[in-house]
């Protein structure tokens, strides 16, 4: 397990219950000499209050409050955090309204491997979940809007066996779900197991429109598309981990994780034309097979010294596939065979990292560091296409195959400095260059290289209280970030759509493509008034260089969709959260806890004419409500989760229109026994859906619009927790 960022001091109190928490004592300590020390952090450390890099820690507790079955629906949840769903069940994470690379999602602190999905990774692994919206130099700065941090559970404290036992319940999607938790620990060795899966089956309808008005107001293009989907989604995860205590007092540890998903998709898709021409296949039944599959292992070593100085470092490899096969039958519009064939894609990554840090407290209240991170991947591609009526174009090739080889570098250095007991600093620097490698006989041989310098400075300074009580404190921090274009992004391949058009382009990526580069200035005020109440008010902004927009274009045969370089935008967001008991409010309260946060995003792009030119697909504001109630054996619930919607102009002749969605959730919990709880939740009680669609300007042929809408249902989870 990589170590995760250590807490940023700002007393000698703080110190000592942070060491204990991020394994700086503990893993010096023989196993059964920790628990002194835990109960030290619990005792005054709180992240969220006492760390110089803001961050927000979502513990284990509220990761399995609603009995998540999808780590995204947690998410929704956090403040300032917004997840939206496109295509299929297709979803992004975004901070600051942002998503498509400008979130970072990490893993322990590493990137997530190649071919790694956000929803193949059940909840039930999660330790907890940082949210930070500046960058440090510990983890890539690849990260304009924020990171979020998936810390998985890790070595066992005492002996473990706990099972959950689960049912999904809708009118669209339907299955079991299962995880299991198990551990034990040693005189000088630890070990611990953990799985979950679970089995989908898929039964719903969603349909769209697309119509062209002319310049002259006309309107001379209306289609509407239906489409039935059922299908099925089998996903199953583990995750071994051991821990040894050499007899030095040196530490190992190995840990494994195992992700497979498959997905069987059978879809018809129908596109009736109400005016004008009617698509090349409006008739179309088509069947997809997915498998993706992912084996990720890590050997850690940590070495402490009685001078204080810390040695971690790892070696870790990895390997991913996924295999694509989607046949298809299509009619056109006459009733008469327009295809009949298939496609196949499969691909495989293979990967090696080293990441290492070396850290020593210093007189004067200093922790220096000294870090890198080392990786290397590479990955192979075939596609193969093949059509029985089809007649494909003179020298289109039909069986491609396509390799690439990425390495990335980077080295940091930073230094958490205590000035005094009320005000801290955290200064660090990290340099990150990607050296990227392509070739296949389908495109022309391309070789990338980049490289950005990101120094981060952050302060925290705690305000005199009343009667010598710390309540009110400022946080200002400077940092520089990027954005780094991926893989899919620099390589001229072309991937194709079955009916082709403005609004439904084909993507070609753009090998001249460089990296965003973005200063951001963040600032809070934070309030704490008793032991878990607080109120906050911070504010963010980013001013990006080399903007990347995509643009559409007619190459002649096909609409091509491309990303550029696009000159500049900037970036503003502004955040209120508060959360309490109400116990802190009035004495004699119920034992309930109240959430609530507002999130407001504004952006700015230069070369686009406005009104409405923000970046493409930001969220301008989401609102988060959410209530706990505990009294005895039962414990209930409910969230509230709201996200604008909104028209986006994202080029002088392009836009992109989503509908505002709000989530209603609610959960309740009987514990019959120490060892036994019965849990049932329940999601998108309003029934929202998932509407959105782009819009393409042409001064000859008019305005293209085409939105796309897919229903989704209510959905109860019943989990049965054991512990034996």
């Amino acid at each position: 397990m990589p170590h995760i960022h250590p807490a940023h001091r700002i007393s000698s109190f703080a110190l000592a219950a942070s060491l204990a928490s991020s394994g700086y004592a503990q893993d010096s300590a023989a196993p059964g000499q920790d628990v002194a020390r835990v109960e030290v952090k619990g005792a005054g450390y709180d992240a969220r209050r006492d760390d110089t890099a803001a961050r927000i820690v979502v513990g284990r507790e509220e990761i399995a409050r609603y009995g998540d079955t999808n780590v995204a629906d947690i998410f929704k949840r956090i403040p300032g955090v917004t997840v939206t769903t496109g295509a299929g069940r297709s979803t992004q994470v975004r901070m600051r309204g942002l998503g498509d690379g400008y979130t970072q999602i990490l893993v322990n602190g590493e990137r997530t491997p190649a071919g790694f999905a956000l929803d193949s990774l059940s909840p039930e692994m999660i330790e907890r979940i940082e949210v930070l919206r500046v960058a440090t130099a510990e983890f890539s700065a690849e990260s304009v809007a924020g990171t979020i941090n998936i810390v998985l559970r890790k070595r066992a404290s005492k002996r473990q066996r706990e099972a959950k036992l689960g049912y999904l319940l809708s009118s669209d999607f339907r299955g079991p779900t299962f995880s299991t938790q198990l551990g034990d620990r040693g005189d000088k060795s630890s070990w611990s197991f953990s799985a979950g899966g679970n089995h989908d089956s898929l039964s719903r309808e969603w349909g769209g429109s697309e119509e062209n008005i002319r310049p002259d107001g006309l309107t001379d293009m209306r289609r509407v598309t239906h489409a039935i989907e059922r299908g099925r989604m089998n996903r199953l995860n583990l995750g071994p981990r051991f821990n040894w205590t050499l007899d030095n007092g040196d530490t190992i540890g190995w840990e494994t994780l195992f992700n497979s998903s498959s997905f069987r998709n059978n879809a018809h898709v129908v596109v009736s034309t109400l005016a004008g021409r009617p698509p090349q296949t409006p008739d179309l039944r088509v069947f997809g097979e997915f498998d993706d599959r992912l084996l990720k292992s890590d050997l850690q070593w940590t070495r402490s010294l009685e001078s204080g100085l810390k040695l971690d470092v790892k070696f870790g490899a990895e390997w991913s596939s996924r295999k694509m096969h989607v046949r298809r039958s299509g009619l056109d519009a006459g009733g008469m065979p327009e295809t009949e064939g298939s496609t196949l894609s499969d691909t495989h990554t293979r990967g090696a990292n080293s990441t290492g840090k070396l850290a020593r407290p210093v007189d004067g209240g200093h922790l220096f560091a000294l870090g890198w991170d080392l990786r290397f991947n590479e990955s192979s591609d075939i596609r193969a296409e093949r059509d029985r009526v089809r007649v494909f174009a003179p020298g289109q090739l039909l069986d491609e195959d396509f390799g690439a080889n990425v390495g990335r570098a980077a080295f940091y250095a930073q230094d958490e400095w205590t000035i005094n007991p009320r005000w801290s600093a955290y200064l660090g620097a990290r340099w990150e260059g990607v050296r990227t490698r392509a070739s296949g006989n389908a495109v022309e041989p391309v070789r990338v290289t980049s490289s950005v310098l990101s120094p981060v400075l952050q302060t925290l300074y705690k305000l005199p209280g009343h009667d010598g009580k710390e309540g009110d404190q400022l946080r200002l921090a400077v940092s520089r970030t990027y954005k780094a274009p991926e893989l899919d992004s620099i390589v001229p391949r072309r991937s194709a759509w079955e009916n082709n058009s403005a609004t439904e382009a084909d993507f070609v990526g753009n090998p001249d493509l460089k990296p965003e580069l973005a200063w951001g200035l963040d600032a809070a005020w934070e309030h704490y008034w008793a032991e878990g109440a607080m109120v906050s008010v911070s504010g963010a902004l980013r001013r990006i260089e080399d903007y990347v927009s995509n643009r559409i274009y007619f190459n002649g045969v096909h609409w091509i969709f491309t990303p550029v370089n696009d000159d500049r935008a900037s970036m503003r967001s502004l955040e209120i959260e508060t959360k309490f008991p109400l116990t802190s409010l009035f004495a004699d309260a119920p034992a309930i806890d109240l959430r609530a946060s507002v999130s407001r995003n504004w952006s700015r792009v230069a070369s686009v004419p406005g009104p409405d030119n923000r970046m493409e697909q930001q969220t301008p504001l989401t609102a988060n409500l959410g209530v706990d109630y505990k009294s005895g054996a039962l414990a209930l619930g409910a969230s509230l989760a709201h996200r604008r919607g909104g028209f986006v102009r994202v080029a002088a002749n392009r836009g992109f229109y989503r509908t505002a969605r709000t989530d209603l959730e609610s959960y309740a919990a009987w514990t019959f026994t120490p060892k036994a709880q019965l849990r049932v939740a329940l999601s998108n009680l309003l029934a929202e859906e998932n509407t959105f669609g782009p819009t393409y300007a042409d001064p000859v042929t008019g305005l293209e619009k085409r939105l796309w809408n897919y229903p989704d249902a209510v959905k109860m989870r019943t989990t049965l927790e054991l512990k034996f």
